[in-house]
C-alpha cells in the first residue's frame, strides 16, 4: 500500500473544511489562500484549488467579487455566503466527532 496516496486523500477529504474556515475570516484572493494552506503545512496548487472553489461557488457556499490589480489581471475575491457558513459550522461538528473518535481508537492503550 503506498503511504503517499492515503495521505493525500486524507488531505483532499478536509480541503474544503480547510478553504471555508479561512475564507470564513476574510475574504480571500486564490494566493493568499494558497499561502495560508501552506503555513498551514497543506501544499495545494492552483490546479487543485480552482476546481475547488468552483464546485464551492456552484453549491452556493461562495461568492466572489473582482477587484483590480497594479500588477496584473484583476482578481478574484472569495467571500463566504449565508449557506456556505452553515455548512461550515456541520463540517466543524462533524470534525469535532470524528477527531475525537479517531483520538479514542488511536491512543495507546
Amino acid at each position: 500500500m503506498n503511504t503517499e496516496n492515503t495521505k493525500a486523500q486524507m488531505r483532499k477529504g478536509i480541503l474544503e473544511f480547510c478553504i471555508l474556515s479561512l475564507i470564513q475570516s476574510r475574504e480571500m484572493y486564490v494566493s493568499d489562500l494558497i499561502d495560508e494552506l501552506k503555513k498551514g503545512k497543506l501544499d495545494v496548487v492552483e490546479g487543485t484549488l480552482y476546481p475547488l472553489l468552483t464546485r464551492l461557488k456552484n453549491g452556493e457556499f461562495l461568492n466572489y467579487r473582482w477587484e483590480e490589480s497594479t500588477s496584473g489581471p484583476p482578481r478574484k475575491y472569495y467571500q463566504i455566503t449565508e449557506k456556505g457558513s452553515l455548512f461550515l459550522k456541520e463540517l466543524q461538528n462533524t470534525w469535532n466527532e470524528l477527531t475525537e473518535s479517531v483520538n479514542q481508537i488511536t491512543k495507546p492503550q
